[in-house]
């Protein structure tokens, strides 16, 4: 894929496998900070059947097309194109919009994260309450945190990986010692800490769909990595090898600390509430431990939301390259490479966003991704079937029907997830979902309409027969 510019820029140092693999860690997880409400939503031993099941039948089938597609299509803007590819502009369109707001609203929700765990770190070590009590402050620390990260998106995908690998250091090191902690006090006095198994009152089923949004949401977003495929070395060798260490990584990065909070005598049906990860380590560790996992609480924010700028900037940089967005967001640092405009831009909304709470809106985005989720297995099939020749150094095994079978996992937890919100909650979650949804086919007539007017593609490939018949 090329993008159309009118002015060279220079090459960009791209990112090597360990910083691919941090960058897909924070694109999905960056730690195990937001899960506690899946403790006191599920029960203990639910919640560590979920956080052992839900990767196998939602991420792993998601992670087998991601690396198929990317290592068919190495290209910037990664899923945008495929869809594009796969099932035509429109869809195409939709996939890119979809994904730009939902990844809009996450950065945004990380940049508030980050600023509640250093709320937690002050208020820990300190005594100061500032940023609990007045929501200004709040916003300008996570303004702070937008702007120095937004430069250094800027400077180019291999520095927001390197970052990465600092970030994943300090998220790591404090979990770590307060596993081992709680290890060796379990050793020492064993208590069944994954009792009781579901809430009192609750079935498995019932307990099963309370957490399954709340670990869909903390395993979403393998496909983040493929926007800035581009900028990544030998993406056809470094992908699968990541995907492949990034898997087993994750579902670590939540159980263990999960394990290790359980062993703390808290009450579980506070987690989430009231205890949260640095209680839970002061608990277990006192003082020290509970002020070094707020300090990395910062750094898992810091990560995500630096990871997740990287991801969603490149949406509006290839839709403006497609003619759908205004051409200025097309402009590259001239030093760097980057689409800085595009950051830039994003940043800003994300600085508007900031102001909002976003505990009500995981549903909205998981719904969001769902959606876009379904629009790139679609465009796997449908790349099976029109482009059966295509090179795929990575192919997913067993022909059309494996490849069916890994779509209908992702696609079947999809409706249960939305089935059991809707009987759980009504349809009030779809008041916002719903209209975000709808502005996608609306953007795209009046983008057409403004900016694209018939004109080509900037982002070229290789053409489809059926393409090439339609041009």
């Amino acid at each position: 894929m090329t993008v159309s510019s009118s002015s060279s820029v220079p090459a960009r140092p791209k990112l090597g496998l360990w910083g691919v693999i941090m960058v897909i860690y924070f694109t999905v997880a960056g730690g195990a900070f937001g899960i506690e409400g899946l403790i006191s939503g599920s029960a203990p031993g639910m919640a560590i059947a979920l956080i052992l099941i839900t990767p196998f039948i939602w991420s792993i089938p998601t992670v087998l097309m991601v690396t198929e597609l990317s290592t068919a299509m190495p290209v910037e803007g990664g899923y945008y194109v495929w869809v594009k590819r796969g099932l035509g502009r429109f869809w195409g369109f939709v996939q890119g919009w979809l994904a730009w707001l939902y990844g809009l609203v996450i950065a945004a929700s990380f940049s508030a994260l980050f600023t509640d765990y250093t709320s937690s770190f002050l208020r820990l070590t300190f005594g100061v309450t500032l940023l609990d009590d007045h929501p200004l402050a709040r916003w300008v620390v996570a303004a702070l945190l937008i702007a120095g990260f937004a430069w250094l998106n800027i400077r180019g995908a291999k520095a927001v990986g390197d970052s990465s690998k600092v970030f994943a250091v300090m998220v790591f090191a404090p979990f770590i010692t307060m596993f081992v902690l709680a290890l060796a006090h379990w050793a020492a006095h064993p208590t069944p800490f994954w009792q009781p198994f579901t809430p009192p009152h609750t079935g498995i089923f019932g307990a099963f769909g309370l957490g399954l949004f709340i670990v869909m949401y903390n395993f979403l977003g393998w496909d983040g990595v493929s926007t800035i495929l581009g900028e990544i070395e030998n993406p056809l060798k470094v992908i699968p090898r990541a995907m492949l260490i990034a898997v087993p990584l994750i579902i670590l990065a939540y159980l263990l600390p999960v394990l290790a909070g359980l062993t703390a005598g808290t009450d579980y049906s506070k987690w989430g509430d009231t205890v949260f990860f640095p209680e839970l380590a002061t608990a277990i560790g006192g003082r020290w431990l509970g002020i070094w996992v707020a300090v990395g609480g910062m750094f898992c924010a810091a990560g995500l939301f630096n990871a997740m700028v990287l991801s969603n900037s490149r949406l509006p940089f290839v839709l403006a390259a497609d003619r759908y967005l205004p051409s200025a967001l097309v402009a590259q640092h001239p030093r760097y490479g980057t689409p800085m405009v595009s950051i830039l831009i994003c940043s800003a909304i994300y600085a508007l966003l900031a102001f909002g709470p976003f505990q009500t809106l995981a549903v909205t985005t998981v719904l969001l991704y769902g959606v876009s989720l379904l629009l790139q297995f679609a465009a796997l099939i449908a790349l099976r079937v029109r482009a059966p020749g295509m090179p795929r150094p990575f192919r997913i095994p067993g022909g059309l029907p494996g490849v069916l079978l890994v779509a209908l996992l992702p696609a079947l937890i999809i409706v249960l997830a939305v089935v059991t919100t809707v009987r759980d909650e009504g349809l009030s979650f779809l008041t916002l979902a719903l209209p975000l949804l709808a502005s996608a086919p609306l953007a795209f007539l009046i983008t057409s309409a403004l900016f694209k007017r018939g004109a080509p593609d900037g982002v070229q490939h290789e053409a489809l027969p059926s393409e090439v018949a339609e041009a």
